[in-house]
């Protein structure tokens, strides 16, 4: 597959001028001021590269909307914007490699009081969430908002993405992917706000569409000869969140739900007197008879065995 692309044009249709102000793209830049705009997606995170003139000054403003997080990365120096804030101002210079962290549902003001060359990811709340939730340590509430730090990491990786802004046919969707991935990853990890303790994670629960199919993959494969990766990709989830969300809605793991239903399965088969032992832990997904009785003997105090005799008497 290809990553999708865009080229000299903003995301979407340019929004109307107001009130005599040029046409803006979603980010608040002036279509007519930029020489560069690019833009590649990947999964839930959206690419693009901005360039103004060195000399060129414009105004810069988003509405707030939950549209998720921006990181701008500096592809150059000499770069100076004036943030206006509810009720101040702060002034930032931007050297080569300079970050900025934003969040979306805030109301987005700036003087750009010279030109710029800028990276952007603008990263979904799902995508975030999904690095937050696959983080182990500490909870991680959000990003911190950042102006003007430098940082060396993304610095590399955004020049990773200039070739493939530029040649789009060129690189593959696995590669963008695997690059956003990584600096959301990063973002987390060391641009994370924490969490309040008394901050429970919130509840992750499967759509009853996604229980279903994963109950129907689940069976479908008794003996367990299926990975989580399958059943996640099933339902587009990463692994972590798959296992997270199947234990909160089911109160079970993935794999003690199969083994449930393996024994409720051969307590059904044993109820057949005739029928030998060996032939119901094939047919229940076990390894033979020496796994099956381990099994249901861990989970019901007895062995197959003697529990079809119990059963039996008390008939």
């Amino acid at each position: 597959m290809r990553a999708e692309i865009t080229l000299n044009e903003g995301r979407g249709q340019p929004l109307p001028a107001g009130q005599g102000l040029a046409p803006q793209d979603l980010l608040g830049c002036t279509i007519d001021h930029l020489q560069r705009n690019q833009e590649l997606s990947a999964d839930g995170v959206r690419i693009y590269r901005k360039t103004v003139n060195a000399h060129e000054r414009h105004h810069v403003e988003t509405a707030a909307s939950g549209r998720g997080v921006l990181l701008g990365i500096s592809l150059r120096d000499g770069h100076r914007r004036r943030i206006l804030h509810e009720h101040h101002a702060s002034c930032h210079d931007f050297g080569k490699g300079s970050i900025y962290v934003r969040d979306f549902c805030d109301r987005y003001r700036a003087d750009m009081q010279s030109g710029f060359d800028f990276v952007l990811l603008e990263i979904s709340h799902p995508a975030l969430q999904r690095a937050i939730d696959e983080r182990p340590g500490p909870r991680v509430g959000g990003l911190v908002d950042v102006a003007g730090v430098r940082d060396e990491v993304l610095a590399h990786l955004a020049s990773a993405l200039i070739p493939a802004l530029e040649r789009p046919a060129e690189v593959s969707l696995l590669f963008i992917d695997q690059l956003s991935v990584a600096m959301t990853s990063y973002l987390v990890d060391n641009y994370g706000r924490a969490a309040p303790a008394t901050e429970p994670r919130p509840n992750r629960l499967l759509s009853r569409s996604h229980e279903a199919r994963v109950k129907e993959m689940l069976r479908s494969k008794m003996d367990g000869s299926i990975s989580i990766a399958e059943i996640a990709d099933a339902c587009n989830l990463s692994r972590s969140y798959f296992i997270r969300a199947f234990r909160e809605t089911t109160g079970q793991t993935p794999h003690q739900w199969l083994t449930a239903q393996r024994l409720e399965r051969a307590r059904a088969l044993l109820e057949d007197a005739e029928r030998p032992l060996a032939d119901v832990a094939a047919a229940c997904g076990f390894a033979d008879q020496s796994h099956f009785t381990r099994v249901f003997s861990q989970h019901t105090g007895m062995p197959p065995g003697g529990w079809r005799k119990k059963m039996q008497l008390e008939k």
